[in-house]
């Protein structure tokens, strides 16, 4: 399956999250899973393709044309699609996604989280949705939402369409047990 991750471009983070970044990418490589991100060679993106190459694993990049600058784009990638804008870019990556992960990142790493998740909300995928918390990073995201959802802003079932996870094994075991159940129900 191709998992869609998002995560940070920059390098100015903590190391621990990189070194947590590189490991999902190795972990997703040896369950033979490809890896659809941003494009990125730097932050979360370049680790985890770090990950992803150290075991042979399929990397499929997408970026916009304007980013295709020196030093920006991760250059070993399996497939690397280039779009006009930006929407086209996420709209590439939830195509040739079975899942998405989000990884610590900043306000382009949310806005894309909260997109995927609003079209899951509206019924547009059924696509499994999970949360990289390293470190913790999302315990404060999890309480907003949680809050959101007590003050009527958003139905309790919308905390059910995503799943935080502490480690990248329980994700992946995650992705995976909800993948293979929807397999199995369209046999």
């Amino acid at each position: 399956m191709n998992l869609c991750v998002y995560g940070a471009s920059s390098d100015l983070i903590d190391p621990a999250y990189l070194t947590e970044g590189e490991r999902l990418g190795e972990r997703m490589a040896q369950r033979g899973h490809g890896l659809v991100f941003g494009a990125g060679q730097t932050g979360m993106m370049g680790a985890l393709a770090r990950g992803m190459a150290k075991h042979g694993g399929t990397i499929i990049g997408v970026a916009p044309k304007f980013f295709d600058e020196p030093g920006v784009l991760y250059q070993e990638c399996t497939e690397m699609i280039f779009t006009e804008t930006m929407r086209q870019r996420k709209e590439i990556m939830e195509e040739r996604a079975d899942g998405f992960i989000m990884t610590p990142g900043g306000i382009g790493t949310y806005e894309e989280f909260f997109e995927i998740l609003t079209l899951k909300q509206l019924g547009r995928h059924n696509k499994p949705i999970g949360i990289l918390n390293t470190a913790g990073c999302f315990d404060d995201l999890a309480r907003l939402l949680e809050d959101t959802a007590a003050r009527g802003f958003m139905g309790e079932h919308c905390l059910k369409l995503y799943y935080i996870a502490d480690t990248p094994e329980e994700l992946l075991e995650y992705m995976e047990n909800i993948l293979s159940a929807d397999v199995a129900d369209d046999i």
